[in-house]
């Protein structure tokens, strides 16, 4: 409720100033005029710069900037029409011509804008990748090329403020003043776009890029690479599988289907390339390309499969019991690479076409980075880790805890003074089903009021001020590696522009960055401080090296945090008994079991801090080896040697397509008929009998 309220400030500021505004202009009263008019302007000025998607809803209802703005400015004419002492026939006519001109020069910088910006829209992006032969400049400001509402605010306020003015002084000559300064700020717009449609300015055409692209790939040649399209939320699938990418053998390429998503990979050594159009990945099969890896499912995966030279394989985002780590979408590849023994029966029992011969156990070679198991917490309080997953495309209330326990597992844990908290909601919490995200704003509330509390008891506690200091300059250098003017432009030749150079060098330099930014993290907090952690940083990784309990649903959070062998909890709000709840989802084996009042908080408390009373410190050992496969050959390796074994079967492939391709052909003498070559023979003799007299002599 807090929220839309919240969303809905600026709107209503907005309409209550143009109510306000044209009572200041009807009565007259200049005061008010003046007063609602600069409420108005700021108002829609931060609209613009922290609520655009609440800018587009209002554009969508037909309020757009342009008919607010255009309103605003009538009304400010309008009022000063009403004020005592006006020559209507001059400075009213006067007024509303310069505003007229305004206006058409900015509807004029528009249209300009987006030729400019089509002229420079290429059919391919890329990163890592040497591209000055595409003759790319940087974009014009985006103030000018993309933010049309904020550029008629920005440019229209000389000329609001020359009409405010001219109210209050009753000076006509501000007014024209300031509507002139708007036209020349426009004008001087117009010239700016219009320089960059001269030849010398423009990049390359569509074709010429692509054909670029083709020799790049002749000379790069790469032979392993990563295939993903998805949603906005989805990145961060991808960017688990970057480093396991960037360890296979081989020359390693990313490839993207969205343009957005080029702002949305993590900082990486491996050479990225954005093909938005299906005729455009199709010039893939030409190339040396030998296998794709595809960590989901998407619209654009099929369009991809349909390239016969390059194998693919399923590696999944992760895994869980859910029916969606074996959709039956994964038959449609060359391989399903999983974990372990647990994900090969789990494709066998839900029979959906996947064949056992094309499922290969890989292990999780992204687990490296989490910390093993060292015993009971040594510090005054115990870390857990509630990271519930989101409510699924289905409907299914089993899906979450956040609906029906998400409120009761959080108060029991807050109740308990020696647990410090860490909240780490899904990504997608709340985007399907509004009481989940209802729900995950009210467990927020309630932790920040215990955090409050907590202040307030421990005043003199607080970490250092050289904490907070060491956190900051960790962050501005863990941003300069992984922020980039790329990731700030909205003009896709300038981003192919500014990520010319190769990041050779940067992932390891951001591993180590990144390591040192999560240090800077935690100390940064005193240790009884509860923590909602919903950015990028840090990621559930890092939030399970410091988390001595993990209570999550059933989700690939648990597979996962089984590679620290650490405790962990699973929340049943699916209506199953406990016995068959454990039968139904086979990782919860090895866990204990909450229900949706989490009645069984204290015990489990209980037995986090004393081990010796853990009953599943045993299981846990023999589920990870199940879930994750053994440790000996380490995952990193089987996934090398999986990547190894499908390129092979790609150049056999290959190999077998030449030989059926030269089969397939035969000489035209061998396809003719004996009648066919007679009487062609007999055509070739009349038509040159002295040859034929020579050959016979």
């Amino acid at each position: 409720m807090r929220a839309a309220a919240v969303r809905l400030f600026l709107p209503t500021v907005i309409a209550l100033s143009f109510a306000a505004q044209a009572a200041g202009a009807l009565l007259p009263s200049v005061p008010l005029l003046v007063a609602s008019t600069a409420v108005g302007l700021a108002a829609d000025l931060a609209l613009h710069r922290w609520q655009r998607g609440m800018a587009t809803t209002l554009g969508k209802l037909h309020a757009t900037v342009t008919v607010r703005q255009a309103v605003r400015d009538l009304l400010l004419v309008t009022g000063l029409i009403r004020i005592e002492d006006q020559d209507y026939e001059t400075k009213y006519m006067a007024l509303a011509c310069g505003l007229l001109i305004f206006y058409a020069l900015h509807f004029a910088s528009q249209a300009l804008a987006i030729v400019v910006r089509r002229s420079r829209t290429l059919p391919i992006l890329t990163r890592n990748i040497d591209a000055s032969p595409l003759r790319l400049s940087p974009a014009p400001p985006a103030l000018l090329m993309r933010r049309s509402g904020q550029r008629l605010l920005v440019f229209g306020l000389p000329a609001t403020a020359g009409l405010l003015v001219a109210a209050i002084a009753d000076s006509g000559w501000a007014a024209a003043a300031g509507i002139g300064l708007s036209a020349v700020l426009a004008l001087a717009a117009i010239a700016v776009l219009a320089a960059r449609l001269r030849s010398s300015r423009k990049p390359v055409t569509s074709e010429e890029a692509l054909e670029w692209f083709e020799s790049w790939l002749a000379e790069y040649q790469p032979t392993v690479g990563m295939y993903f399209s998805g949603g906005t939320s989805s990145a961060y699938q991808a960017n688990m599988w970057l480093e396991p990418l960037a360890r296979l053998e081989g020359r390693p390429l990313i490839v993207l289907r969205e343009r957005f998503m080029m702002r949305k990979i993590a900082s990486t050594d491996i050479p990225i390339v954005c093909l938005p159009k299906v005729a455009d990945v199709m010039r893939l099969e030409q190339s040396t390309l030998k296998m794709l890896i595809h960590p989901s499912n998407s619209g654009k995966t099929s369009q991809v499969l349909r390239i016969p030279t390059i194998k693919h394989a399923f590696v999944n985002h992760g895994e869980s019991d859910k029916l969606s780590s074996c959709n039956p979408y994964a038959k449609a590849y060359d391989e399903v690479w999983v974990a372990g023994p647990a994900a090969r029966e789990r494709y066998a029992l839900a029979s959906v076409g996947v064949d056992d011969k094309d499922i290969v156990e890989i292990g999780r070679p992204q687990l490296d980075v989490i910390k093993p198991y060292a015993g009971a917490p040594t510090g005054s309080y115990t870390t857990v880790l509630y990271a519930p997953t989101w409510e699924g495309w289905d409907g299914n209330p089993g899906n979450t805890s956040v609906i029906e326990a998400g409120e009761n597992i959080v108060r029991s844990l807050l109740a308990d003074p020696g647990v410090r908290l860490l909240y780490k909601p899904h990504p997608l919490t709340g985007s399907v089903e509004p009481r989940a995200g209802a729900a995950n704003l009210r467990i927020q509330e309630m932790i920040r009021a215990a955090v409050a509390t907590r202040a307030a008891e421990h005043a003199n506690e607080r970490p250092a001020a050289s904490a907070a200091a060491e956190l900051e300059r960790r962050t501005a250098e863990l941003d300069r590696l992984t922020t980039s003017s790329f990731r700030d432009s909205a003009d896709d030749a300038e981003r192919m522009l500014l990520q010319a150079v190769p990041e050779t060098g940067r992932a390891a330099a951001v591993a180590a960055a990144t390591a040192a930014w999560e240090t800077a993290y935690w100390d940064s907090f005193p240790a009884w401080e509860h923590l909602i952690v919903t950015d990028a940083r840090p990621n559930v990784y890092a939030c399970f090296n410091v988390a001595d309990l993990l209570i999550s649903d059933v989700s690939s959070v648990i597979s996962d945090y089984l590679a620290s062998g650490k405790p962990y909890a699973v929340t049943n709000t699916s209506g199953l008994p406990e016995r068959d709840f454990r039968t139904t989802f086979p990782t919860v084996r090895a866990g204990a079991v909450l229900t949706p009042d989490a009645s069984g908080m204290p015990a489990l408390l209980e037995s986090v801090r004393n081990p010796e009373n853990d009953p599943y410190a045993a299981a846990r050992t023999e589920l990870k080896e199940h879930l994750l496969g053994p440790s000996d050959p380490p995952s990193v390796v089987r996934f090398n040697d999986a990547s190894r074994a499908l390129c092979a079967k790609a150049e056999e492939h290959r190999a077998g397509m030449a030989v059926r391709a030269l089969m397939a052909i035969p000489s035209q003498r061998d396809a003719e008929s004996p009648g066919q070559r007679d009487a062609e023979t007999g055509q070739r003799d009349a038509e040159s009998p002295a040859d034929n007299e020579h050959v016979k002599g």
